[in-house]
């Protein structure tokens, strides 16, 4: 179970964007998805082509580093600092912020070139989840048309890994929706049109996750 507070959050998304109470419910799953993920240790991993690419990397950015609360780090840390490193500790404490694990596989990009050259192009998402993906992972499978090939092999791969999956569509969800373990389909079939609508959707996500785990 996730705190109220953090459920909320997906209300007030709803409430800025009323569209998108049609996905309120897979968003609810897909929050609780995450946070028992980050509960059990375990980190998220993104993946999406062009512009998808984009929000695979923005999401990384936003889990990793504070973007709502602070992040402020306890006691127990600072205690380990001052030990291991007192010249840098009240440095480190001042500055470093707690992070949600999360990677996105789309700038690897000497791995990807090398993979697509050598392997196949369409598995090179594959290749990663089947190298990092753990079980207990959840993948943020982002793509409009819900049929990108290499999305589609990641969520393939993420499922024999035992890792959970998440698609971000567009309304008809594509071959994702029967796919993913949650399909988040924003009601919009022009691709710039889902985007709009995947930037508030995985800014909510990021800022209900940060809220479970930094907030009071």
């Amino acid at each position: 179970m996730v705190k109220a507070s953090t459920l909320q959050k997906v209300d007030d998304l709803v409430s800025r964007y009323p569209a998108l109470a049609v996905c309120k419910e897979d968003i609810v799953a897909a929050v609780e998805a995450i946070c028992g993920s980050y509960r059990g240790g375990h980190k998220l991993i993104a993946c999406g082509n062009g512009g998808s690419a984009s929000d695979a990397e923005h999401i990384v950015g936003e889990l990793m580093k504070g973007f709502l609360l602070p992040r402020k780090l306890d006691s127990a840390m600072h205690a380990k600092m001052k030990k291991l490193c007192p010249d840098e500790a009240e440095y480190f404490m001042e500055n470093l912020q707690g992070a949600l694990p999360a990677l996105s596989l789309v700038n690897q990009v000497s791995l990807n070139t090398a993979f697509a050259n050598d392997q196949a192009p369409d598995l090179s998402f594959a290749q990663q989840i089947l190298g990092m993906g753990n079980e207990g992972d959840v993948l943020l499978a982002i793509s409009t048309s819900g049929n990108s090939t290499n999305v589609i092999y990641a969520v393939r791969m993420a499922r024999v890994k035992g890792v959970k999956s998440v698609a971000l569509t567009g309304e008809t969800g594509g071959k994702l929706k029967g796919m993913a373990d949650i399909c988040i389909c924003v009601p919009e079939r022009e691709t710039y049109r889902i985007q709009e609508y995947h930037l508030p959707v995985y800014h909510a996500l990021c800022v209900a996750v940060e809220n479970e785990f930094f907030g009071v």
